[in-house]
């Protein structure tokens, strides 16, 4: 990793360094957009929530959703502290205080050294064009296998305006299928789904991905094996956290399944395209191998 950095990013991130104030590269960032991990490339958090807090290192009143941090005490500066650092990563942020401006009272002060700053007008080029959603529109991402069968189920659904296949979920940037399918860029393969909340809701999304999958067997669908076929909801906000988590505990209530529910639910990361051929498969090839059974998106949800 230490060649993928600069010295001052690798001593912030890996070694709990701090940088200088007021020389840093987002304090007085105004832009809108999004910052996300460095290493990871998960949103950690937005310029909406942004303040300046005169300290010199740019300053939150909260993250995009709280599983994306982690915090712990810090007494290394000869003061108690709580450091804050990124879930996935582990990467050094900075630390949170209770005498912030917002509703909770906290600021974090994070180091700049520590995230990537993708303004809103290329959130789309960089792969979070599902953090932009426009007037009537929103997204999902789901990992159920194979995104050849994903997509074949989702795409007759009402209310499902476009689908689109791709890579989500792990650290490498643009990766090609290939790469993903050696398992180690950390990517699942994933369908994003741009759909009319008026025409079909989120909970009902969840609830046909959860009945077009098994989400008991960890890392394998059908023939597939390997943690690129993972079951996986990649959410935006902390509500379709919320969802999620109480679909999947309604289903489980239900006894839905013999097994433990093993689908992963945490917030999206970039999401990049596959390559064209996969796209659209089985309206290209309605042979082609699909662990889904697509006659049960005509039936209704129970």
């Amino acid at each position: 990793m230490k060649e993928k950095l600069t010295d001052l990013q690798y001593a912030v991130t890996q070694q709990c360094g701090t940088e200088p104030p007021f020389h840093n590269e987002y304090w007085d960032n105004k832009d809108a957009g999004l910052y996300v991990d460095l290493i990871s490339g998960v949103p950690l958090f937005s310029s909406a929530d942004k303040f300046d807090s005169g300290t010199g290192w740019p300053s939150f009143t909260k993250p995009v959703a709280p599983e994306v941090l982690k915090e712990k005490s810090d007494s290394s500066a000869g003061m108690v502290r709580t450091e804050v650092s990124a879930a996935v990563s582990a990467s050094h942020l900075g630390h949170v205080f209770d005498d912030g401006p917002g509703e909770a009272g906290l600021r974090y002060c994070i180091n700049s050294a520590s995230l990537r700053f993708i303004p809103e007008q290329e959130l789309e080029r960089e792969g979070y064009a599902h953090y932009r959603p426009a007037a009537g529109r929103r997204y999902a991402l789901f990992a159920a296998g194979c995104f050849w069968g994903t997509e074949g189920y989702f795409r007759q659904l009402d209310g499902v305006l476009e689908t689109g296949v791709g890579y989500s979920g792990g650290t490498t940037l643009n990766p090609t299928y290939n790469e993903v399918l050696r398992g180690d860029t950390g990517h699942a393969e994933t369908l994003r789904i741009t759909y009319d909340p008026a025409v079909i809701s989120y909970a009902d999304l969840l609830r046909h991905f959860f009945r077009m999958h098994d989400p008991t067997t960890p890392d394998r669908q059908g023939n597939d094996r390997g943690t690129q076929y993972r079951s996986a909801v990649f959410v935006t906000n902390a509500e379709e956290s919320a969802e999620a988590r109480r679909v999947l505990a309604e289903l489980e209530a239900a006894v839905t399944w013999n097994d433990p529910a093993v689908t992963e639910i945490r917030l999206a990361g970039a999401f990049y395209p596959a390559e064209p051929y996969h796209q659209d498969y089985l309206e290209k090839h309605p042979g082609g191998y699909c662990h889904v059974d697509l006659s049960l998106a005509r039936r209704p949800l129970v």
